[in-house]
């Protein structure tokens, strides 16, 4: 009833919003300076650049947006909520956090909001002009609205057409696999094709690699690539956490331990001898300018650098070379995600929402619904490789964009579907926090994958029953 609400207030608008609207609505703010923390990423980047400068000069209101590395933006903003201090009047709120944020009470009730403040509900906003995504940023015990999506994409497996397409290339692979070189459906493939692109990069003095890897070795990015991209591919899910018990290991009906995530696992640390040196210290933001500056064949990218990596001649070198395919699965595995058993890859995304500790809550849930009207979607959406409308889909500029990616937008929207978010897990760092170090130790060689898994899980039974879980 409430989403309802929400719904209604949505009125048919002209493209660019109503501009008188939205001047009469902000003028008691008018010289209010409201300030956001993110990640920097391609869809944060464009609101710093674009949409918050827009927002400020039609509102007078001021805007101070600092996208940031991914652990200042989780430290600052928790710590700032935290304490209470009311430095920060929007913050990120990432798809897997927010049941943590939840929990802790930090953020503002926005449907409660929007119904307190009739005056502040802009016509150009509508949750039902949001993709199922927003669904993640509704706290499932009062059907209440606490983020509005801002991002939202899928981590397909990226590959160069240039080198997969080139006929000699492809004669050669054939001659040594015995079958045609094509983007791996299953992990052996992908395995063979990394070896393949290593060897002909060293053979021809090329600085080329087989495969990206986020690998940091001190860094959760790559927990996530692990826990989040890989095991999933394999069949294990929800970090291989029984969610009915809250037990992790095997012994206990747990599955991160098990001998598939041990594989799982085995067969990521083993793609390190075929991806470019800086592996071991590459995040998500390093693995996309790896792809980007031609050093690697494939990779498991996240989406929201797609559009840049095949469009931006000043920052890739492989425009109009990047090929989008699903990740290479284990058998089984698709099955499972179609009839919604299970899921092959990452589903990433995020929101800003209003801290309980803002001093400007009025102003910043002004520019919480300009982000989130229709008109600035398009271009947000080709910038940043992110949609979060449905409607933005079908939009010339996503359509033309979606050409120039080799189809990027169509597999998000036509198989999106087999791809999902984190799971709502409100203990999710402390359980990541307890993990991770065991995955570092993997990376490192200092323990094999069986003993990291077999120490990882144990550690995460423990957290959880300090936590109040499995008890």
């Amino acid at each position: 009833m409430v989403l309802a609400i929400l719904s209604s207030f949505s009125l048919s608008v002209n493209a660019q919003g109503d501009e008188d609207w939205w001047a009469t609505a902000a003028a008691p703010y008018e010289g209010v300076t409201i300030r956001g923390i993110s990640e920097s990423t391609p869809p944060s980047n464009y609101v710093a650049d674009v949409l918050a400068p827009q927002f400020q000069e039609l509102t007078g209101i001021e805007v101070e947006f600092e996208p940031t590395s991914w652990d200042q933006m989780y430290d600052k903003a928790i710590k700032d909520m935290e304490a209470a201090t009311g430095i920060y009047d929007f913050v990120y709120i990432e798809q897997d956090i927010i049941y943590g944020y939840l929990a802790q009470d930090y953020l503002v009730d926005l449907t409660q909001t929007l119904e307190d403040n009739p005056d502040l509900v802009s016509p150009d906003f509508s949750i039902d002009d949001f993709t199922t995504f927003i669904d993640s940023f509704i706290k499932p015990e009062n059907g209440h609205l606490y983020g509005v999506p801002m991002e939202a994409f899928v981590k397909p497996y990226l590959y160069r057409t240039d080198l997969f397409e080139d006929p000699d290339i492809m004669a050669a692979f054939e001659a040594e696999y015995g079958y045609a070189l094509a983007p791996a459906t299953n992990h052996q493939q992908y395995t063979d094709i990394a070896k393949f692109f290593t060897e002909y990069g060293e053979a021809n003095d090329m600085d080329l690699w087989g495969s990206t890897v986020q690998a940091a070795s001190g860094h959760p990015s790559s927990f996530y690539e692990v826990f989040e991209s890989v095991m999933p591919t394999f069949g294990v899910y929800n970090w291989g956490i029984n969610q009915d018990n809250w037990k992790a290991t095997v012994e206990n009906g747990g599955e991160m331990n098990s001998d598939t995530a041990k594989a799982a696992l085995q067969w990521w640390l083993d793609l390190l001898q075929y991806a470019p040196p800086e592996s071991t210290s590459s995040t998500w933001d390093e693995v996309a300018a790896t792809f980007a500056a031609g050093r690697a064949a494939q990779g498991l990218v996240y989406g929201e650098n797609a559009a840049w990596i095949a469009s931006d001649t000043e920052r890739s070198q492989v425009v109009g070379e990047v090929g989008v395919a699903l990740p290479p699965l284990e058998e089984g595995v698709m099955e499972a995600a179609e009839a919604g058993d299970g899921y092959i890859g990452y589903y990433d995304g995020g929101a800003f929402g209003i801290p309980h500790s803002s001093k400007n809550k009025e102003a910043a849930l002004l520019f919480l619904q300009y982000i989130g009207q229709p008109s600035v979607q398009a271009d947000w959406a080709a910038a940043g490789s992110r949609i979060v409308h449905d409607a933005t889909f079908s939009d010339p500029i996503v359509v033309d964009m979606d050409a120039q990616t080799n189809g990027y937008y169509t597999l998000m929207l036509d198989q999106g579907y087999l791809f999902a978010g984190a799971p709502p897990f409100p203990f999710h760092p402390q359980v990541r926090e307890v993990v991770a170090p065991f995955i570092y130790q993997a990376i490192a060689g200092e323990i094999t994958a069986a003993e990291a898994l077999d120490q990882a899980a144990v550690a995460a039974e423990e957290e959880l029953v300090r936590l109040g879980y499995g008890e």
